[in-house]
């Protein structure tokens, strides 16, 4: 085992926010090089409708290439028809993706902040009578761009309804980068003390104040092993005009082992992957160490 594990999202929640929209070969051979670099878990596609999230319409497609070994990586699926399609394929793990406001559960599910439960519900029900693994997200744990500041509390009683569905892990996400490394740690210790311990908790930050690795130490700190990031930093921030988006992998990774930490991640073969990518999206990447090491 690992002393952390890095929960690999910049096939799924990389590539979606990206402008370009990458062939789906070139999405597989992406997803090889990163297994291939150590990276436990690739979070692959998401079965969202194509009108909404055009860059992985082939989210079917892709699975079928990847086969055997796309099985076991986890797909994200917004409702029981995304589940459907994870199931025909005998996919075994999904994630489901909630929101902690009202305004974005509006904007980004249709539903309100209570209707988003009645809509995740039957979806985790099913997965897991199918024996699926479920995560969860909760969106928006630190602010809100319509909202603004959002409670502690409404926080942690949205995250744990969407944990008490049935998913194993919930993945807390800072979803505009306003987060702080003390309102990391006042929100861990609050979800502590409704019963959800770090082991069950992983934490997904995005860097648009410059704050997200900050962020991952000080979660860490706190008793966090499994943390959420995008190869190359792949993805922007869709709430923050130019702002850069996910947490590099490169950039987690190197500050581990800095730490000795053991991530099992070969940073070589990551950073000429996302070299690679950055090159096929056209633009470099925001990685800090891809930029020293690319």
């Amino acid at each position: 085992m690992n002393d952390v594990t890095i929960y690999e999202v910049g096939a799924r929640d990389g590539l979606q926010n990206e402008d370009t929209i990458v062939g789906v070969e070139v999405k597989a051979e992406f997803i090889g090089r990163l297994l291939g670099a150590g990276l436990p878990i690739v979070e692959a596609t998401s079965f969202v409708h194509p009108r909404w999230v055009p860059q992985l319409a082939d989210a079917a497609e892709l699975m079928e290439i990847l086969g055997e070994d796309g099985r076991h990586l986890p797909v994200l699926v917004p409702n029981e028809r995304g589940l459907d399609r994870a199931l025909e394929l005998g996919l075994e793990h999904i994630a489901i993706f909630g929101s902690a406001t009202e305004t974005f559960a509006q904007k980004n599910l249709n539903r309100s902040l209570d209707e988003q439960f009645a809509m995740f519900s039957p979806t985790v029900t099913r997965a897991r009578a199918a024996g699926m693994d479920v995560r969860a997200y909760v969106s928006m744990c630190f602010g809100d761009p319509w909202e603004g500041d959002v409670p502690v509390d409404q926080v942690v009683a949205v995250g744990k309804r969407l944990f008490d569905l049935g998913a194993s892990q919930l993945s807390l996400g800072d979803t505009i980068g306003v987060g702080t490394a003390g309102a990391v740690g006042t929100l861990l210790d609050a979800f502590n003390t409704a019963g959800l311990p770090d082991d069950v908790l992983a934490v997904h930050f995005h860097d648009t104040y410059g704050q997200a690795l900050a962020n991952a130490y000080a979660a860490w700190q706190h008793g966090i092993r499994t943390f959420d990031a995008s190869a190359g930093g792949l993805g922007g921030c869709p709430y923050a005009e130019s702002a850069t988006g996910n947490l590099a992998t490169e950039d987690l990774v190197w500050m581990f082992n800095g730490l000795g930490v053991d991530t099992g991640v070969d940073l070589g073969a990551l950073v000429a992957t996302s070299t690679w990518m950055a090159g096929i999206l056209g633009r470099p990447s925001p990685s800090r160490v891809v930029t020293a090491l690319g």
